[in-house]
């Protein structure tokens, strides 16, 4: 049974600097047996860096994997615009800050012009990590935060990160990324459809891989006053939370915030489950309430989305909504299931808008989802359950 006092509040377990960085090693290791097979064997790779030091050391990460070839390497963004329309490269590795033209315009360019999966490097910085977050709205597949500043001499650490998510990446459709918000005549549609009401307290989004984007495009989708409360769950490391927060603010007319210990949850508003623990959701006397917790389990990755949506069933029951959206593994399935089981109502992304059929295809399986929908009609499908 979930109560205030089971892994909350225990702010000494918090895992910070090498810990955080081993923690989200093991959190992409754990996903690595569900990785798509690209339709080549050979998964080739552009690098783009402006530094010498930094395009030696990833190539020589990649390379130390027999499935990737690094088959060309820029310095700036520019040559990497023209290098990606010569070589056709499967996945592009690219910096963000670099000279003549740095890597967010590069992808603009690329996606515009050679559409092609696109990992973003982001030293960790505020305005960095701004920019990394803003990078999926403009295509990118994902990012990796390199670990010591723009310049990581460290940067082996991150092997098996890089290695993961650049073949991710190369299984990902870049096509599926374009897609547009919703329309003024859709919202308005949309929020007559929910005005009858069904007692539905709750609405908990779960995602990873692709899910800024298409978390963005739900909560674009909802009115401010929505009738009920809303938690998000993206897999994404603490340091980028923050950024992440902003975006789909700017994005929303929702009132949106990092989640907090011991905070109130009240409708209307969402929280984003904070990075580097597990967001779950308590009964405290008459109030619902956020609890963080550090407490490790050898299956789950933090923050997890099984985690929240099974705290979520215990406390409301079938006044529980649970939304899986895409992403590599099975995070969140489990989670699904307790929600139906609980009485709740289930939504999984349907194949044709994720970027990757991993956590939707195993809940779909386990025979706990309700309505199966593409992105761009999970907001009225929320509406329509509310």
């Amino acid at each position: 049974m979930l109560n205030g006092k089971m892994g909350c509040g225990e702010k000494g377990d918090i895992v910070m600097g090498q810990k955080d960085l081993k923690q989200r090693t093991k959190n992409v290791a754990l996903c690595e047996s569900a990785i798509p097979n690209p339709q080549s064997p050979i998964v080739t790779v552009l690098v783009v860096d402006d530094s010498s030091f930094m395009r030696k050391s990833l190539t020589h990460i990649l390379e130390s994997d027999e499935s990737l070839k690094v088959v060309g390497t820029a310095a700036d963004g520019k040559e990497a615009i023209r290098k990606v329309k010569l070589q056709n490269p499967d996945v592009v590795l690219m910096d963000i800050e670099m000279p003549v033209m740095d890597g967010l315009a590069a992808l603009a360019h690329i996606m515009a012009e050679c559409p092609t999966s696109v990992l973003m490097l982001s030293a960790l910085n505020k305005r960095d990590n701004a920019i990394a977050i803003k990078s999926l709205e403009h295509g990118a597949v994902d990012f990796i935060p390199k670990p010591s500043g723009v310049i990581s001499y460290d940067i082996d650490k991150l092997n098996t990160e890089i290695i993961t998510k650049v073949k991710i990446a190369a299984g990902v459709n870049v096509h599926k990324i374009e897609l547009s918000l919703p329309t003024e005549s859709f919202l308005r549609h949309w929020q007559e459809a929910g005005e009858k009401g069904s007692g539905k307290e709750i609405v908990v989004i779960g995602a990873s891989t692709g899910g800024p984007r298409a978390v963005a495009m739900i909560l674009s989708g909802l009115p401010r006053d929505i009738s009920t409360a809303i938690i998000v769950v993206q897999h994404m490391s603490q340091e980028f939370v923050p950024s992440f927060v902003d975006r789909l603010q700017w994005a929303s007319s929702l009132k949106i915030a990092t989640a907090q210990e011991d905070e109130a949850i009240s409708s209307g508003r969402v929280l984003v489950a904070p990075g580097g623990c597990h967001t779950l959701i308590v009964q405290n006397g008459d109030a619902k309430r956020i609890c963080l917790s550090w407490k490790a389990s050898p299956h789950a990755v933090f923050p997890s989305i099984d985690y929240t949506m099974k705290s979520a069933a215990e406390v409301y029951g079938n006044s529980t909504i649970g939304v899986l959206l895409t992403g590599i593994g099975s995070d969140g399935a489990r989670g699904l299931k307790a929600i139906k089981d609980a009485g709740g109502s289930t939504i999984a992304e349907d194949r044709s808008s994720c970027l990757i059929f991993g956590m939707p295809k195993t809940a779909i399986e386990l025979g706990c989802v309700d309505e199966i929908v593409p992105l761009p009609l999970i907001a009225q499908t929320i509406l329509s359950m509310t």
